[in-house]
């Protein structure tokens, strides 16, 4: 008789076990372990990863969220004050395979929560300079943007402007391209838009201001809470002009470059505290430890006292560049392999950055 309880109880068990089998459960996705954000884009790779570095740092989109450009800091969704720190490509057209995943998760590993895709508009391979290459620009874009968003960091969609210095020159192109990519990544809070990397040998007011405005409008149609970094005129070293007549919308940042070999900190303090005295949020998407050439030689010391005053200030900055290009300001050595290269791979330049990426880590 007590056999026979046992047995009815051993298949009441099972019949309970096959039930709560039965029932559907709620995938990773629902369960939030993967943001909304990244859903379409590689799912497998977040499943298989999710417990991997990619989530050991609280520095990214997952814990910061959609950034605002507020009384010149950048806010979090949070509320509190939030410093994006990383690195930049060089021209995606020369070195397309340093933006791959590895790449891109050793500046994570060591601190990052941002990459820069620097798409060149008139160079060698530039997006405005053919049809093909304009395909082959936009393939590696995304494919820069996905291997970021992939890696809960923020992605700079940057329109990389250099010797057609004056950005009404390529506007249409701009607006065409900015159309399209908002609308893909349309209230992505990963991805940030830099609409004119160095504008030089023109006016604030009569060229850069105006094709800004109408950038801007295209982009607030699609994304209207994107973040929108603006190139400011002398290479984006004057920005204490641009902020006595800043843009007419909000969630707006305004692009500031050094090079610590030719400008010197004490020479732009007043420029940056005046531009931050007015109101506007100062980025600094592209430092270099070289001089402006991108060669002779590491000023170390002068970068110091930048990033110094950076934190201080809490400034986002972006290093340039993460390719073995041979100049003083890449990031690695000539010939390293991009689906395999190591801290031992990296050049002057690129041991002192990710040592300083790396200080926000300990």
């Amino acid at each position: 008789m007590k056999r026979n309880y046992i047995f009815a109880f051993f298949v009441f068990l099972v019949f309970c076990a096959g039930i709560i089998g039965c029932i559907p459960r709620k995938n990773i996705f629902e369960k939030g372990v993967v943001p909304k954000v990244f859903i379409g884009a590689e799912r497998e790779n977040y499943i298989e990863e999710k417990n991997d570095s990619m989530w050991q740092y609280g520095n990214g989109v997952l814990a910061h969220g959609e950034l605002k450009a507020i009384n010149g800091k950048i806010i979090d969704k949070n509320g509190n004050n939030f410093v994006l720190k990383g690195m930049s490509s060089h021209g995606i057209a020369w070195f397309p395979e340093f933006t791959n995943k590895h790449t891109i998760q050793m500046t994570k590993d060591n601190g990052a929560n941002v990459f820069r895709v620097a798409m060149y508009t008139e160079e060698y391979g530039g997006y405005t300079t053919g049809e093909s290459e304009k395909l082959n620009a936009k393939k590696i874009m995304y494919n820069a943007v996905e291997n970021t968003i992939n890696l809960d960091m923020y992605a700079i969609i940057d329109w990389h402007i250099l010797n057609d210095s004056n950005p009404q020159k390529h506007k249409n192109e701009a607006v065409s391209f900015f159309d399209e990519v908002s609308k893909k990544y349309a209230d992505n809070p990963a991805v940030i838009y830099e609409i004119c990397n160095e504008p030089h040998g023109v006016s604030w007011k009569n060229d850069i201001k105006p094709y800004a405005q109408e950038i801007v409008s295209v982009i607030r149609k699609n994304s209207p809470n994107a973040l929108i970094i603006v190139g400011t005129n002398t290479w984006s070293q004057d920005i204490d002009e641009a902020s006595e007549d800043l843009l007419d919308f909000e969630n707006i940042a305004y692009a500031l470059h050094f090079y610590s070999g030719t400008h010197k900190l004490d020479n732009f303090k007043p420029k940056i505290e005046k531009a931050m005295k007015n109101g506007a949020t100062v980025f600094v998407s592209e430092w270099g430890t070289s001089d402006a050439s991108g060669n002779n030689g590491n000023y170390f010391d002068e970068a110091s006292k930048w990033l110094s005053y950076l934190d201080e200030k809490e400034i986002s900055r972006i290093n340039w560049s993460l390719c073995p290009k041979e100049e003083s300001s890449a990031a690695l050595l000539n010939g390293v392999n991009p689906e395999s290269w190591s801290e031992k791979d990296l050049s002057q330049s690129g041991k002192f950055v990710f040592e300083k990426l790396k200080e926000d880590l300990k």
